[in-house]
């Protein structure tokens, strides 16, 4: 099995592919100096454990990576996932 986590700024999130299927989205907004995480799902049929912390790992990643945007989670898994990951809220203080 292979997971891969890809920006998709024409739609606005990234995915998480299982071996090239699309299987999760975690949906932004971008606005101002923010992106806005508003929605994560992954589908109920083909998730395996870990595999929504890892779509949300990456595109963390990837924000810090390639962005100076603070990330903002109205996404209640992207906020649980903040507060049980401090090495990554200095994301939102940006």
């Amino acid at each position: 099995m292979s997971l891969t986590v890809v920006n998709q700024p024409e739609s606005s999130r990234y995915a998480l592919l299982k071996d090239g299927e699309q299987i999760g989205v975690a949906e932004y907004d971008l606005r101002d100096d923010a992106i806005v995480f508003t929605h994560t799902v992954v589908d109920e049929a083909k998730r395996e454990k870990g595999m929504a912390s890892t779509l949300v790992q990456e595109a963390l990643d990837d924000v810090r990576a390639n962005t100076e945007l603070r990330v903002v989670a109205t996404c209640p898994y992207v906020r649980h996932w903040l507060r049980e990951h401090p090495e990554y809220q200095d994301l939102q203080a940006r």
